[in-house]
């Protein structure tokens, strides 16, 4: 599995999730400490999303477009 693959299934995802248990942690009226890093929290998972969003997926890697971008460019000649 190559890293790009890892990041499509489990960085962006995970960077998504931190960022809504943040949300959480803030809003929540039961723990104090995980109220206190709220915020902190959130913007891990904000920079995190960030940096894995601007890595390119497998299949758009090298073209700077994916197939169907392609496909779609490919019938608009004249």
């Amino acid at each position: 599995m190559s890293f790009r693959a890892i990041n499509e299934k489990y960085l962006e995802p995970g960077s998504q999730i931190l960022m809504v248990l943040g949300i959480v942690a803030l809003c929540q009226p039961w723990n104090m400490l995980l109220h206190t890093y709220g915020v902190t929290i959130i913007l891990i998972g904000l920079i995190g999303f960030n940096v894995t969003s601007k890595i390119p997926r497998e299949e758009q890697v090298g073209t700077g477009h994916g197939a169907d971008q392609q496909a779609r460019n490919a019938g608009a000649q004249h």
